[in-house]
């Protein structure tokens, strides 16, 4: 787990550098590779990758994300996590991008880039990667927003996947921006029984994070009610003697 707030000059962490498979988590750093790409070759997205980089991040879509894996492939995938600092992060084997292995700090760092100046991505790409985040669907949107003020605009991408050993791994990472806004929560687990167990999990940890930073905040938004669709892998990984 990981708290950025570099306006308070506030950092706060446990066991940060733990590895886990990162799950759909791992999509916003497909998308940032995207968008540096773009920016090395000087042009936009074209149509298709902003058709996928949407579907990818905005309702988890498995097949956008694993077409941008392909066409960004492993080398670019790894230029981009040097570039970005993030150096404890293991990409995962061939297409399985879920089994990327990630860390909290890593993906703190990732957020920063998408909040704060820097001379990995520029203001649009920012500002573009910040608004998918933003319109996740609402069977989505549960984990580190729980408990979050209102007046702030959530920026959320979960991932969840169970495995053979260590049950479900749940994650969530987001940003709050606006009105005494621009911090980051970043929560990783592993070892839950259910996926709802996870959710709950996180979102009592949200909620004590976000009350502590907007002391005095009554409108909040309020726990995930639980839907039809937890429960179902979001990408399906083969046993572990079967991945090359």
């Amino acid at each position: 787990m990981r708290v950025d707030d570099p306006r308070r000059g506030l950092g706060c962490w446990l066991h940060s550098a733990a590895h886990f498979d990162s799950a759909s988590v791992v999509k916003v750093t497909i998308l940032g590779a995207l968008l540096r790409k773009a920016l090395d070759q000087h042009r936009f997205l074209t149509g298709t990758e902003a058709a996928l980089a949407s579907a990818m991040i905005t309702r988890s879509d498995n097949s956008a994300a694993s077409a941008l894996w392909a066409e960004l492939g492993h080398s670019y995938l790894r230029h981009f996590l040097n570039l970005a600092g993030m150096r404890q992060t293991v990409l995962g084997p061939g297409g399985y991008w879920g089994l990327t292995q990630i860390t909290a700090q890593d993906q703190v760092l990732l957020l920063r880039l998408l909040l704060h100046k820097n001379p990995v991505l520029d203001l649009p790409s920012r500002r573009y990667a910040l608004s998918l985040m933003a319109q996740v669907i609402a069977s989505q949107r549960w984990g580190v927003p729980a408990g979050a003020p209102t007046r702030l605009t959530v920026h959320v991408k979960n991932g969840w996947l169970p495995r053979a050993t260590h049950g479900w791994r749940i994650h969530s990472i987001g940003c709050f921006t606006g009105l005494r806004g621009g911090y980051s929560i970043v929560v990783l687990t592993q070892d839950n029984p259910t996926m709802a167990y996870g959710i709950r999990t996180i979102e009592t940890i949200a909620r004590a994070i976000h009350r502590d930073l907007n002391p005095g905040t009554t409108s909040v938004l309020a726990p995930s009610q639980a839907s039809p669709l937890w429960g179902r892998p979001d990408q399906r990984i083969p046993a572990l003697s079967q991945i090359p």
